[in-house]
C-alpha cells in the first residue's frame, strides 16, 4: 500500500502540472492570435484607447491619469508585500524544522527530499509573484512620469510607447496573480497529490470562465471601439 501511495506523487503531480501549463499555453496562444476572446486581450485593447484618450490633453487629464495609475501601483504594492512576506515565512518554517521526514501525518509527505520540493515550490511561486509584481511597478511607475508629459500631445509614437509600457506593467500583474494561483495546488500538495491533482483541474476550469469573454463582451467592446473610432 505504502509503495501505491508513493507512485501518486508520480502521476498526479506531474499530470496536474500538465493540465495547468496545457491551459495556460492555449491561453497564451489565443492572446496571441485571437485577443478579443479573452479578457486579458479586451484589457489591453481598452488601455491603449485610454491612454490615447488621456494624453490627448494631458493638461486637463494629468490628475486623473496619475490617480489612475497609482491605484494600479498600490494594487501591485500590496501583492508583492504579501508575496514577500509569505516567503519569508515559508523560509523561517522549514529552516526551523527538525526533522521534516518525522511527520507521517500528512498523506505524501513521507521523505525530507519530498517535503523540501514542496516547500521550495511554494517558496519559488511567491517569489515569482513577488518579482513580478516589482517590476509591474516599474512601469506603472514609468508611466506615471511619460503620460503626463505635455510635449507628447502630438506625437503617436510616444503614445504608443506609452501604452506599450502600461501594458507591460499590466501584464506581470497578471503573471504576478498567476503565480498566487498557481500557489493553491502547490499548497494542497502538502496534504497529497490526489488534493493537489483535484485542484489544478478546479482552477483550470475556473480560470477558463474568468479568463474568456462572452459573445455579449466581444460585441459590445467591438461596437464601443468602433463608435470611438467614428467619432474621431
Amino acid at each position: 500500500m505504502g509503495l501505491k501511495e508513493e507512485q501518486l506523487d508520480y502521476v498526479l503531480v506531474p499530470a496536474g502540472i500538465a493540465i495547468m501549463v496545457s491551459y495556460h499555453a492555449w491561453l497564451l496562444f489565443t492572446i496571441v492570435r485571437n485577443p478579443t476572446r479573452t479578457v486579458i486581450g479586451i484589457n489591453a485593447e481598452s488601455r491603449h484607447s485610454w491612454v490615447h484618450s488621456m494624453m490627448s490633453d494631458p493638461i486637463k487629464n494629468g490628475v486623473l491619469t496619475v490617480q489612475t495609475i497609482r491605484n494600479n501601483i498600490m494594487a501591485s504594492t500590496l501583492l508583492a508585500t504579501t508575496a514577500i512576506t509569505l516567503s519569508s515565512i515559508i523560509s523561517v518554517y522549514v529552516s526551523g524544522k527538525s526533522d521534516p521526514a518525522s511527520s507521517n501525518l500528512l498523506y505524501g509527505n513521507k521523505t525530507a527530499i519530498l517535503s523540501s520540493v514542496k516547500f521550495f515550490t511554494i517558496l519559488l511561486c511567491f517569489l515569482v509573484a513577488f518579482l513580478c509584481n516589482v517590476q509591474s511597478i516599474r512601469y506603472y511607475a514609468h508611466v506615471s512620469f511619460l503620460a503626463t508629459v505635455p510635449t507628447f500631445k502630438d506625437s503617436t509614437d510616444s503614445i504608443e510607447y506609452v501604452a506599450r509600457n502600461l501594458n507591460r506593467g499590466s501584464y506581470f500583474w497578471s503573471l504576478g496573480l498567476r503565480a498566487f494561483y498557481l500557489s493553491f495546488p502547490l499548497f494542497l500538495w502538502v496534504f497529497g497529490p490526489i488534493p493537489m491533482f483535484v485542484c489544478c483541474c478546479v482552477l483550470s476550469l475556473a480560470l477558463y470562465f474568468l479568463d474568456t469573454t462572452t459573445s455579449f463582451t466581444r460585441d459590445l467592446h467591438c461596437q464601443s471601439f468602433k463608435r470611438k473610432a467614428n467619432d474621431a
